[in-house]
């Protein structure tokens, strides 16, 4: 009896019963320290990765790239290059380019201003704020879910095509993407512990000053915030009203600095781009594009995982899918449409596809490896490959300044007979050589009888030529063009004695004026 009343512990003062501590995040009433939980080892892989990222994507995607960020840069900096007609019509800002053109003045401050660093240096600097989104993307579902939901939304992530394609891009729209991914970690989701009103609605603000398309993005996530607010009114005249008065007044100070007089840029461009619909003189497309092209190509491979992640999803991340959708179909209500256009939504569509991930159990890694594989094609075919030349020849021609003998006469003078703002320009030069291309502005005097100079010259090469060339000591010393172009040019070429000196590789996919290759010709 005394063993048994011993063992239940009858009589005797009871110890007092200690629960074990739950470590899980999802009982954790703290913010994420981003330090802990492995977070550093998933910042030093990934700025590894991102960086890595930079240096393996040597293609063109489209002009804006340099021609709204680094050309603009290098003539703040150095005093020359080129200006396209946004800027003369004050639809762009120049905060955007001011950001790199503060790195350029460092480096010609201290004479590091080589043109591998003018070219590079940006690049590497986006690819740093690309792997600082993607963290704090990583550390966002880590604090809302499980730690496995956190880490196959990383890996979604880091092995999207277009995301490899695009972050390391000087486009205003990787920077808008990237700016929505970093305020998106500061949103006050449901159940967020990272959330902060405040730092979320800089983060909006400073992406809409890069680029106001991006108040399409926000415009659901604002909504609801609002709604789900207690304090309406504190959130307007505290926070939303100084904040957006404050970015909005130091970007229109910076433009009319540098433009000269009073210029608003967020006017201009809802004026042209929306009211005149000037974007659909650069194409247009079927309303329909979006979801029958442009986003199936942006998500690729991981669109199954996508919507299967969109059936399983909790109602917090309801308002995400509704942002998805309404940008989405607002896109597609204006004729002139890209890929990039959607970009910035790509990092909440990858949170439903984490999801879908978790969810498949036995088939995950299977899964897994098949989006890493299916990804991994055309990642590296366009960032090695494709559309590479028009940037090879930049380099080719940087080495005429490189070569020439100084006590030889002045520098050479380059035409490029191409599809207007197909190469870069100075800012892959870095040097004062005459160099001229079809210009293409549209027209926005409303004569319907307009035509550029691109379309002028490739509806009768010959006769532009001739106009604009009437005396052999006019001509330039080099010309760039498509290999397309080859044959049509023959005679004149021949004429003038012009001789081929470098072909260049860019495509294995010519289309119309873009041919396979990109020619060289110097004049003897």
């Amino acid at each position: 009896m005394e063993k048994i009343r011993a063992r239940l512990n009858i009589g005797s003062k009871a110890e007092p019963v200690k629960l074990r501590k739950r470590k899980s995040q999802l009982y954790s009433k703290e913010e994420t320290c981003p330090l802990d939980n492995g977070v550093l080892g998933v910042t030093v892989f990934t700025v590894a990765f991102r960086l890595i990222n930079c240096f393996l994507v040597q293609t063109s995607f489209v002009p804006d790239e340099y021609w709204q960020s680094l050309e603009i840069a290098h003539l703040m900096v150095f005093d020359y290059g080129y200006l396209t007609w946004e800027w003369t019509a004050g639809i762009r800002g120049f905060s955007y380019p001011l950001f790199f053109a503060a790195i350029y003045k460092i480096l010609h401050f201290f004479t590091y201003d080589a043109v591998q660093l003018l070219v590079w240096l940006p690049r590497v600097v986006q690819a740093l704020l690309s792997a600082l989104a993607d963290i704090k993307l990583y550390c966002l579902i880590q604090s809302l879910e499980h730690s496995d939901v956190a880490k196959w939304t990383y890996l979604c992530q880091l092995c999207s095509w277009f995301t490899w394609y695009c972050c390391t891009r000087t486009l205003t729209n990787t920077m808008e993407t990237t700016l929505t991914t970093l305020a998106l970690y500061y949103y006050p989701l449901p159940g967020s512990k990272t959330h902060s009103s405040t730092k979320y609605l800089i983060l909006v603000a400073l992406a809409v000053i890069v680029r106001p398309t991006a108040l399409i993005v926000w415009l659901p996530l604002l909504v609801y915030h609002f709604w789900q607010e207690d304090n309406k009114l504190k959130l307007i005249t505290h926070l939303c009203l100084p904040i957006g008065a404050l970015t909005l007044g130091l970007s229109t100070m910076i433009d009319c600095i540098f433009y000269g007089k009073w210029t608003l840029v967020q006017y201009n461009f809802l004026k042209f781009n929306v009211f005149h619909n000037v974007a659909e003189f650069y194409g247009s497309h079927p309303w329909h594009w979006y979801f029958t092209q442009g986003f199936v190509v942006v998500i690729g491979p991981h669109l199954p995982f996508f919507l299967y992640g969109c059936t399983l999803a909790s109602k917090r991340y309801r308002i995400m899918l509704i942002t998805i959708v309404w940008t989405v179909m607002v896109y597609s209500c204006l004729a002139h449409k890209e890929f990039r256009f959607i970009y910035p939504v790509l990092p909440f569509c990858m949170v439903f596809c984490g999801i879908a991930l978790v969810n498949l159990r036995t088939w995950r890694r299977p899964a897994a490896c098949a989006l890493l594989v299916s990804n991994l094609v055309p990642a590296l075919y366009t960032g090695l490959l494709h559309q590479r030349g028009t940037l090879d020849v930049m380099g080719h021609l940087q080495t005429l300044c490189d070569d020439r003998d100084p006590s030889t006469p002045p520098l050479p003078e380059v035409l490029f007979l191409m599809p207007c703002h197909s190469t870069p320009f100075y800012s892959h030069i870095h040097c004062p050589m005459k160099m001229r291309f079809l210009e293409c502005p549209p027209d926005l005097t409303g004569d319907k009888r307009y035509v550029d100079e691109a379309e002028r010259f490739f509806a009768d090469p010959h006769h532009w030529l001739r106009t604009s060339f009437p005396y052999k000591s006019m001509l330039p010393t080099h010309l760039v063009f498509f290999d397309v172009l080859e044959m049509e040019l023959s005679a004149f070429l021949d004429r003038n004695r012009f001789m081929r000196s470098r072909e260049i590789f860019h495509t294995h996919v010519p289309e119309g004026r873009v041919g396979k290759s990109v020619l060289v010709y110097q004049r003897h």
